[in-house]
């Protein structure tokens, strides 16, 4: 069909154009001068006929377009649509689903909070550690503290050790957890100064108690994990008190 020549001409004319190649005939085609009703010469039957007569040449120069179909609606389940009986997304219940407080998230809790969470409870630990102890090491020398004599301030060791426990809990409260380091400094030294003074006075329930209470103080800035710093800070919180609670009583 490539190399075959064409006559062509229309109904009321008498004289043939041509020859003309296939592409030619597109080219016709696509001007708008030739049209299914197109006269043009069938060398094999020696006659003009319309090139709609020819399914050949019909299907080659109009060739039948496809139907565009739509395609039936189809249900389909996602996510982010509900059903009439279903109750709508708060977002405590994206909250809740994130810290896997809900039945299908409880198994995907994020570590991350978890971790946050224990890392709030061993700074508050930590503050009221630190107060406890600093009202048990301030409160026997406060009428010194007022009348403020710096010559005399070295010779009330545990005066100085209650002021920096009162610095170390306001600047925890103010969350400057980067104090941590000197926290766990703060719980050796403690534990060794008073430890030290209890034991030589044979004072076996205040040296029990410094020891829980710098040891519950050391181990809430050291674990991430909610259950040890539940421990720590029950431990710590118990041996501060016991500690001062000596002090103010004897």
């Amino acid at each position: 069909m490539a190399t075959q020549e064409y006559y062509i001409r229309n109904g009321n004319e008498t004289e043939a154009r041509g020859p003309f190649n296939f592409e030619q005939l597109t080219s016709l085609l696509d001007s708008g001068q030739l049209t299914l009703e197109t006269l043009y010469y069938d060398a094999t039957t020696d006659q003009w006929i319309t090139i709609g007569s020819s399914a050949e040449l019909k299907l080659a120069l109009f060739p039948e377009k496809k139907k565009l179909v739509v395609r039936a609606k189809q249900n389909l389940k996602t996510l982010n649509t509900t059903s009439d009986n279903q109750a709508p997304i708060t977002v405590d219940d994206m909250l809740a689903a994130a810290e896997g407080r809900t039945s299908d998230t409880g198994d995907k809790k994020d570590p991350a909070i978890a971790m946050a969470r224990a890392a709030a409870i061993g700074t508050w630990s930590v503050i009221g550690m630190l107060l406890i102890a600093a009202a048990g090491e301030i409160l026997p020398s406060i009428d010194f503290l007022l009348a403020f004599n710096p010559a005399e301030f070295l010779a009330h060791p545990l005066l100085i050790l209650g002021v920096l426990d009162l610095i170390l809990a306001i600047l925890l409260g103010l969350g400057m957890v980067t104090l941590y380091p000197f926290v766990r400094f703060r719980a050796a030294l403690a534990l060794g100064f008073l430890g030290f003074f209890f034991y030589t006075q044979s004072l076996n329930l205040p040296l029990l108690a410094v020891c829980a209470g710098s040891t519950g103080l050391y181990l809430c800035t050291v674990s991430v994990s909610l259950f040890p710093v539940i421990l720590a800070a029950a431990l710590g919180l118990a041996g501060m008190a016991g500690v001062t609670c000596h002090v103010l009583t004897r």
